[in-house]
């Protein structure tokens, strides 16, 4: 999950939790529940994205190359 997707989960979350009544489907669904957990996600995601992101930048595809000054028989 990127940053991106993570800031997408956080402005759902607060969409859920702050801006919609919580019994707006009833009292078996509780939006505000959902919207804390998708916050939770979203902070988590940010967080794990912003450690990773330079270990990520770090691998490099080396290759050996083997070079001759013989010219190859036609």
């Amino acid at each position: 999950m990127g940053v991106g997707v993570s800031i997408f989960f956080l402005t759902l979350g607060a969409i859920l939790r702050f801006a919609i009544e919580p019994d707006v489907f009833g009292q078996s669904v509780h939006m505000d529940i959902i919207g804390v957990i998708f916050m939770i996600v979203g902070g988590v995601g940010v967080v794990l994205s912003i450690v990773l992101a330079p270990r990520r930048g770090r691998t490099s595809d080396s290759q050996l190359m083997h070079r001759e000054n013989n010219p190859p028989d036609i």
